[in-house]
């Protein structure tokens, strides 16, 4: 069975395995207080170019839960669109910490800046918005769950009416590196630490064995960020072995060069399909592709590959997807583009 279901079927990166087995007997001091985790956040200070705070944190949904519950009050909920993690992957790990999700119905997976005011805007003028959570945060991905992105207008836009309502800002980036290198992405590290209160850059699912790294750049969601990652479960004893894979990830720009690995494979597959007449459901331009197909050609292609079931569009049509990573064989991509030229 060869997987295309999700980006972290492998391990990690070969540099990291070695960087890892290379410093596995020395002895440093626990909890993030070793000099590694000293140099990974230096070097992911340096490209945000800004007075930032960096901790290492083991998952994704262990970030968003512990970047929320420390940022908002008992009666205060979290906007995201309805497509993303918070609100339909994470088991309601959010309202579990205390909090609800407040979703807007998304479009490609994203949700504007007018999407956002308008929602705001109804609940304050509600007769009875104290009967509501209170919208006190913005939650999106980039990229999407659906591989689109966020322009560097959108996020400016989206930016201006957070603070406009006093609304703190956050971007998922669980898969950020397959944005930071997609062709028509316009928003680096600098520009999220800029227009964020409050970010995370994903290893897990690009080329680490785990892993995220929150960066925070709002002073007042600073204060006490340590305590919160404690009282949530999240401070790792051994702290080195996040600190060591993203100061690999970040060295020598490594984070960027295997995502574009990604991409890469990503595209030749996506000319896989359309030359077969198949066409995308989302126009991704990242790592994750969302073909539509019939169940007839679904249950072909399950025969030797792994990929996810995504959305019924009829009885006879499917959207599903396909995840391309830092690791993807182009052995691999091209077997599959043969086998769907047979479809």
């Amino acid at each position: 069975m060869i997987r295309f279901d999700n980006d972290y079927t492998e391990g990690a990166h070969p540099r990291i395995m070695e960087k890892l087995a290379e410093t596995n007997e020395e002895q440093l001091p626990g909890y993030g207080r070793d000099h590694y985790s000293d140099e990974a956040k230096a070097l992911i200070t340096r490209l945000c170019d800004n007075d930032v705070d960096v901790h290492f944190m083991v998952g994704g949904t262990q970030a968003n839960l512990t970047i929320i519950s420390s940022a908002l009050r008992t009666h205060q909920g979290v906007i995201a669109p309805d497509s993303g993690h918070i609100a339909a992957d994470e088991t309601g790990a959010i309202e579990a910490t205390g909090h609800k999700v407040l979703v807007i119905e998304n479009e490609d997976g994203k949700i504007s800046a007018m999407q956002i005011q308008d929602f705001v805007d109804g609940h304050w003028t509600s007769p009875i918005r104290e009967h509501m959570a209170q919208p006190k945060m913005v939650c999106i991905s980039q990229p999407t769950e659906s591989g689109t992105m966020y322009s560097k207008q959108e996020l400016e836009e989206i930016r201006k009416v957070c603070d406009d309502h006093n609304l703190h800002l956050m971007v998922d980036g669980a898969r950020l590196g397959y944005a930071l290198a997609a062709e028509d992405n316009d928003v680096t590290l600098a520009d999220l630490a800029r227009l964020c209160d409050v970010f995370y850059i994903g290893g897990t699912k690009v080329g680490a064995l785990f892993g995220e790294a929150v960066v925070i750049s709002n002073s007042a969601l600073k204060e006490d960020f340590r305590y919160i990652i404690k009282q949530k479960g999240g401070m790792l004893a051994k702290g080195r072995l996040l600190g060591i894979q993203f100061k690999v990830l970040f060295q020598d720009d490594l984070y960027v060069d295997i995502s574009r690995h990604a991409l890469k494979m990503a595209k030749r597959l996506q000319e896989g399909f359309e030359s077969k007449g198949i066409n995308m459901h989302y126009p991704s331009p990242t790592n994750q592709l969302f073909p539509v197909l019939t169940t007839e050609q679904m249950d072909e292609l399950s025969r030797k590959y792994a990929f996810q079931p995504w959305e019924e569009l009829d009885e006879d049509r499917k959207v599903i997807r396909f995840c391309t990573s830092w690791s993807t064989k182009e052995n691999d991509v091209e077997a599959l583009i043969a086998d769907i030229g047979k479809l």
